[in-house]
Parts: C-alpha cells; sequence; structure tokens
C-alpha cells in the first residue's frame, strides 16, 4: 500500500495560515510590494517561508529519515484499508504533507485498521472517520 505521491508545489490545494506582523514588519512588506519586489504580501510571504524551507532543506530531510516519515501526499483507499484488515494487520502512519482518507472509508473500518496516524501538514477524512481516530491521531 505505497500510494505516495509527490505533491507539485503550485498545483496542490492550498491549506490557509494566520500570522500576526507588528506593524513596522507588514509596513516594510507592502514597501517591497510598492516597489515591485513582489505582487502582494502573500506573494513575499510564500517566497519568504520558500527561501526558508530551501535553507533548512538539509535539517528537514534528516529529520525525516530520522523519525521515518513519509513525504509527499499519501492516499489511503477502502481497498487498502480492507487489505490491511484481511491480513490481521494495523496501519501506523507517519506523513510530512497530505494524508488522505477516501470518502468511502467507513469509520468503523478506519477504526479497526489504523493503530496511529501522525501528520505534519493536512489530514483529510470525513468528519466521523475523524471522530472516530481522535485518539490515534497524533
Amino acid at each position: 500500500m505505497q500510494n505516495i505521491t509527490r505533491l507539485p508545489e503550485r498545483q496542490s490545494e492550498p491549506e490557509k495560515i494566520t500570522i500576526n506582523l507588528g506593524h513596522v514588519d507588514l509596513g516594510r512588506i507592502d514597501l517591497l510590494v510598492r516597489e515591485g519586489f513582489y505582487a502582494n504580501r502573500t506573494d513575499f510571504i510564500r517566497t519568504a517561508i520558500r527561501n526558508q524551507l530551501t535553507s533548512e532543506g538539509r535539517s528537514v530531510a534528516q529529520s525525516i529519515d530520522r523519525h521515518q516519515l513519509e513525504l509527499g501526499l499519501f492516499d489511503i483507499t477502502r481497498a487498502d484499508l480492507e487489505a490491511i484488515a484481511a491480513a490481521g494487520e494495523k496501519l501506523h502512519l507517519k506523513v510530512v504533507g497530505l494524508a488522505r482518507i477516501a470518502a468511502d472509508v467507513s469509520p468503523e473500518l478506519a477504526l479497526s485498521t489504523i493503530g496511529s496516524l501522525n501528520v505534519l501538514g493536512s489530514l483529510q477524512a470525513s468528519k466521523p472517520v475523524k471522530a472516530a481516530l481522535k485518539d490515534h491521531i497524533t
């Protein structure tokens, strides 16, 4: 069940975050936008984050290896979980990126087959499945 694929950086669905900035920092960003260095505040912030992630890339890669994390997109289908159930096994998944549990997965199937789920990024699943797994998500 290795349905891991890398997310294209600019084609994946973005996740909204909220940040608080001081007035001076915000003014400096607005000045760079006005001078044409960036299209808007969001463009500046995305660029700054990408630059920081690039500069910390080696540390991130080492951490992913050390913690045995899967990087990218991990789709968990009903068929995957049914196969795990038939084998009498449990799924223990650690993902950096996006983990998606298919919409046709029942809370009962998820609970009986997913032992633990650790997602650094986003978890997409139905509300009933998330509720059923609440004690298994770290």
